[in-house]
This record gives C-alpha cells, sequence and structure tokens, in this order.
C-alpha cells in the first residue's frame, strides 16, 4: 500500500523529514552535479528533492501515481506536477535525459511496467537515479517514516533488478545514518553520524541511492497503449484558501480528483493549466 500523499508532505515538514531530504538531496547532488541543458522527469514523491535542479535542468517535471494523490509544486511559480499513470506516461519515446525515482519503486506492484515504461521515455545515453530504502538499515524497519514503507532492497536486489529491465547499474551510495527517532539531540548530530556511517561502509545506511545507464542494444516487448489523460493540481482560489485550496476542497485536490460546483470553470482550468505543461514538453 502507498503512502498518501499527504503524510508524505506531512513527513517532510517534520524536523526527521529535513535531516532525511538534506542528505540524500545532497547524495543525489554528488552523483548529478549538473544537469544543465538536460530534461528531467521525476516519479513517485520527488518533489522535497527538486529545486536543486530548478533553473538549471531544462526541464523539470514530476508525475505522482493516482493510488499516492498529488499536491501542486512549486506554490508559488508555474506548476510543474501532475497525476499521471506510471504505467503509461504521456510523454513521447526518447523525451527526457534523466529520471528520478523517489518514494516509487519500494511501493509499487508493477516493477516491470514502470521500468519498461521508465526506458520508453529515456533517451539514448539517458539515466535512471533509484532511491529506496535499504533492507539491512533502520529506517527499512521503522513505520513511522516513508522509507519504512512498501519492500526495502539490498544493493545486490536493486542491481539485478535493474538488469533484468534492460539497465545497467552504475555507481552506488547510501545515505542516512542516524536512526530515525524524533530526539531533537539525536537529530542535531545527525551530520556526524553521516561520516561515521560512510567511513564504517554503506551496510547499515537508510537509503540506497543506485545510478543506471539505459541499455540499448536489447528492445523490449511492450504493447503500444493509448495514452491516458493526466490531471494537474488547480491553483488555490483568490480567496478564503486554506493551505493550497480551500478547505471545502481538500480532498479531491490531494487525490486529483476536482471540485464539480462548477464544471465549465473546472474544465477551463484544468485545460490551461496542461496546455503550459504540454507546451514546454512538445506534446501539443
Amino acid at each position: 500500500m502507498r503512502p498518501d500523499v499527504i503524510d508524505l508532505r506531512e513527513f517532510y515538514g517534520t524536523r526527521l523529514g529535513q535531516v532525511a531530504r538534506k542528505f540524500v538531496r545532497y547524495r543525489i547532488r554528488q552523483l548529478w552535479p549538473d544537469l544543465s541543458g538536460l530534461d528531467l522527469l521525476a516519479l513517485g514523491y520527488p518533489t522535497p528533492y527538486l529545486r536543486q535542479f530548478q533553473g538549471e535542468a531544462r526541464r523539470v517535471v514530476a508525475f505522482m501515481p493516482a493510488q499516492q494523490g498529488v499536491h501542486r509544486w512549486p506554490l508559488r511559480d508555474r506548476n510543474q506536477v501532475a497525476l499521471a499513470d506510471e504505467m503509461e506516461l504521456p510523454l513521447p519515446d526518447a523525451s527526457v535525459d534523466r529520471v528520478l525515482l523517489v518514494h516509487g519503486l519500494e511501493n509499487t506492484e508493477q516493477v516491470g511496467p514502470l521500468f519498461r515504461e521508465i526506458w520508453r521515455v529515456l533517451a539514448s545515453g539517458g539515466r535512471l537515479l533509484v532511491v529506496v530504502p535499504n533492507r539491512r538499515g533502520i529506517w527499512a524497519r521503522m513505520e513511522r517514516t516513508p522509507f519504512g514503507q512498501g519492500h526495502p532492497y539490498s544493493p545486490g536486489q536493486l542491481s539485478r533488478l535493474l538488469r533484468d529491465n534492460l539497465f545497467l547499474p552504475g555507481e552506488r551510495i547510501s545515505a542516512l545514518y542516524v536512526p530515525p527517532l524524533r530526539s531533537h539531540m539525536l537529530l542535531r548530530t545527525a551530520g556526524a553520524w553521516e561520516k561515521l556511517g560512510h567511513r564504517l561502509g554503506n551496510t547499515f545506511a537508510g537509503v540506497l541511492l543506485m545510478e543506471a545507464d539505459k541499455q540499448i542494444y536489447a528492445v523490449p516487448t511492450m504493447k503500444i497503449r493509448r495514452r491516458r489523460p493526466i490531471s494537474v493540481p488547480l491553483p488555490a482560489p483568490a480567496s478564503g484558501a486554506v493551505g493550497l485550496i480551500g478547505a471545502k476542497q481538500h480532498e479531491s485536490f490531494y487525490h486529483g480528483r476536482v471540485p464539480t460546483k462548477d464544471p465549465a470553470n473546472t474544465k477551463s482550468q484544468m485545460v490551461e493549466e496542461f496546455q503550459c505543461m504540454a507546451t514546454a514538453w512538445d506534446l501539443v
């Protein structure tokens, strides 16, 4: 069962979530130091790790699965997130240079179809970066965090899975050695935990990060399917807003459903929002 988008958002708003974001984002940057001129697609729940690529990558867009829900990001700029079927991504073949998968692989039951779609949209020479809970780490055993949900992986399991799905595993690094406890004193020493953990080895890290290259000498067999439409979160009302949207619209917003009080306005808003995204990705 996937974590709900509300729970994910709340976790990253806590002190523990901020610590996790800091160290995982640092490791992502180690693997991808410069994405200038490249198109980045992010899947799962990747928004806590995307700000560093804004203004650097040529395009940044994120898709979140329907079972999880979606929220608008960034809050004060043009929306770059949409709700989409991760098995039928609304993008042309070979249209992106990098794919970041966070809180995605461990929570899906359709591993093969997910990887085939990622393979399809990646350009020749494209790279995938997977972030998953480490099977041996403490974080995978604590259900209070998103990294304690779903199916964790060992380095060997993740490597074999990538090879089986036409990706060549590359560099692997780890993060989150600090125990996932909410103690303020413990979290203040998180930096020391990270340094010590990397010196002792990656065995008990909370998170694995593995980069993989798209293999182009073997083409996966797949059915050609009609692309499904995507849904985008609506902007906040001009007045009476609570959080991202009005309080009465809260539930429908987070689960990719739009209010139906005024169908004409709702439809026009969605069309306008999607056209902005589609134009940026040459879909219309």
